[in-house]
């Protein structure tokens, strides 16, 4: 239990720097700037430009005055990184964190640590941009100051905990790194992803609708996601309903309560680390009358396709149709 309970330690705060709270920076993308012709040039007008040096304003409103394209950046949360690679900047990207695994080529990158940053491998690399995250930035506030202090540029992208911040935190990314055009085609691309999806999901007779809960980590520290959650979100563009809707956030839950909620699926998102989630849920004591249980409708899901910041939820949301309604969303 003791090593449970350290591995649960270690999950909640990765989900807390992957996910965090919401935050109110979206406003300052709306103001305006002062070009260098003294008129007032918005964010959404330099990102239609493009061109450098440029002032960008980041998630904590710190101003970072890029004077060229970057051509070395450290990435210091596998969201970044995901989606620096999704919008071709993998040539450009010299260091990643310990925590990041996709795409494959990440593991060719070299490591400047997890949640305390090795702040002399940072500078080794001679980044001329570091993305830093909303979510991490207490963790690693005296790493990034002391490479602020170094003359390197930090940009701090959005925490965001649903689909319009990742949106948001896809832009930002574009915007600092000039890939502009690349990030306005990979959010149309996942808007498109997720509007087909729920055009599907239209189809589904009310009456067929179905309760989904999400076991985000095997007992005996059992927790789940509510409101506020990217599952939540996912779980509305696919027509289902999120079993523990009255929570809010990542909440632990008792097997009792889960047994009271009585879904009609459970989807467990622990199978990379934990052997055989579907038979731990199936097998569980008084669990058997439980209608997902029952009818055997206990599947696992990896967390980072449903968790993760970027272009590939529109694939966790596929793969939770698939598994919720198959008859309606064929698996490829």
């Amino acid at each position: 239990m003791k090593k449970t309970s350290s591995f649960l330690f270690v999950f909640i705060l990765t989900f807390s720097l992957l996910i965090g709270c919401s935050s109110d920076n979206s406003n300052s993308e709306d103001e305006g700037q002062t070009a260098d012709d003294g008129t007032e040039k918005t964010e959404e007008t330099e990102d239609t430009e493009g061109a450098f040096p440029q002032t960008v304003t980041d998630a904590l409103d710190n101003e970072v005055t890029m004077d060229e394209k970057p051509e070395r950046i450290v990435s210091v949360i596998p969201s970044n990184t995901e989606i620096a690679f999704a919008l071709g900047l993998e040539d450009e990207i010299v260091g990643v964190s310990d925590n990041d695994n996709y795409p494959e080529e990440v593991q060719e990158k070299e490591s400047i640590g997890g949640m305390e940053l090795n702040v002399e491998v940072i500078l080794s690399l001679d980044p001329d941009l570091v993305l830093a995250h909303e979510s991490s930035v207490e963790a690693t506030q005296e790493g990034l100051e002391q490479i602020r202090d170094a003359g390197i540029n930090v940009f701090v992208v959005n925490d965001a905990q649903d689909m319009e911040g990742t949106y948001q935190s896809i832009e930002q990314i574009g915007q600092v790194t000039g890939s502009q055009d690349e990030a306005e085609e990979m959010v149309s691309d996942m808007e498109e992803g997720f509007a087909s999806l729920h055009e599907q999901a239209e189809e589904i007779p009310e009456e067929e609708q179905k309760s989904v809960f999400f076991e985000v980590s095997p007992e005996p520290d059992l927790f789940t996601a509510g409101q506020n959650t990217f599952f939540d979100s996912l779980l509305q563009v696919v027509g289902a309903d999120n079993a523990a809707g009255e929570q809010d956030g990542w909440v632990p839950i008792d097997p009792e309560t889960i047994v009271e909620l009585n879904p009609d699926v459970v989807i467990t998102t622990y199978g990379h680390y934990s052997d055989d989630p579907v038979e731990q849920v199936i097998s569980r004591d008084g669990w058997e009358s439980m209608t997902a249980v029952e009818n055997e409708d206990v599947y696992d899901i990896h967390s980072d396709l449903v968790s993760r910041p970027g272009p590939r939820l529109v694939e966790g949301a596929k793969e939770i149709a698939e598994v919720v309604y198959p008859e309606y969303f064929e698996a490829e």
